[in-house]
């Protein structure tokens, strides 16, 4: 269990840290970024643990590594060069 949870945060740090190196201009300051990964990573694992119970530590992982992705997309601001005036400016 131990293993999971150390296993599940190291790949939540290393998504978030991926997203922030790559997508600098889209995601606030790293230090909201980097915690989110880390703890979208450790419920990924909670709850993939609970749902399969005796899954195994790659599916556990797998799902650490949805829902760090998925709580770091939530992140996302939208590029500013696909900026339009709407119809009514």
């Amino acid at each position: 269990m131990f293993l999971e949870a150390l296993s599940s945060a190291i790949l939540g740090l290393a998504l978030a840290w991926a997203a922030a190196h790559r997508l600098p201009h889209r995601l606030p300051a790293r230090a909201l970024v980097l915690p989110t990964g880390v703890a979208g990573g450790l419920f990924g694992a909670f709850v993939t643990h609970s749902a399969l119970e005796a899954g195994g530590l790659p599916l556990i992982l797998l799902g650490a590594a949805v829902v760090s992705a998925a709580s770091l997309s939530l992140l996302l601001r939208p590029s500013g060069g696909l900026r339009s005036r709407s119809a009514t400016a």
